[in-house]
């Protein structure tokens, strides 16, 4: 499942929104099925500054930790709270209810440099 209205990055998070505001960030349905059953989330604080391609957090499954990139740079503006008590949000419903944080863009233009959905598809499919 690629959902065509997102965008996303070589390391397997998506991008909801096109950076004249917060943009919502998650993990691929790809990245979620790979980890297995996650159980724990390590987010930024709203306010902190994300530079893209550097860790912002970290994702841990019954199988392992992963860390999670920022796909753009800005600043935190919101995280999913939901996760500290339902981390397994993100395998239930990675594109919805499992969202990580919103970023409000650095550079609102970064976003239509990701991938899309096509590309993405291409991509995991190799």
């Amino acid at each position: 499942m690629i959902p065509e209205h997102l965008r996303y990055t070589a390391e397997h998070e998506w991008v909801s929104g096109d950076g004249s505001a917060a943009v919502r960030v998650g993990i691929t349905d790809f990245a979620q099925q790979a980890l297995g059953d996650i159980v724990y989330v390590q987010l930024p604080d709203v306010g902190t500054t994300v530079q893209a391609g550097e860790s912002l957090g970290e994702v841990e499954s019954t199988k392992s930790v992963s860390e999670i990139y920022a796909p753009i740079s800005g600043t935190v503006a919101a995280k999913n709270t939901a996760l500290d008590d339902q981390a397994e949000l993100i395998n239930t419903d990675p594109y919805g209810e499992g969202w990580l944080i919103e970023i409000t863009p650095a550079d609102p233009a970064a976003v239509a440099g990701l991938l899309d959905g096509a590309a993405y598809g291409e991509l995991i499919n190799k």
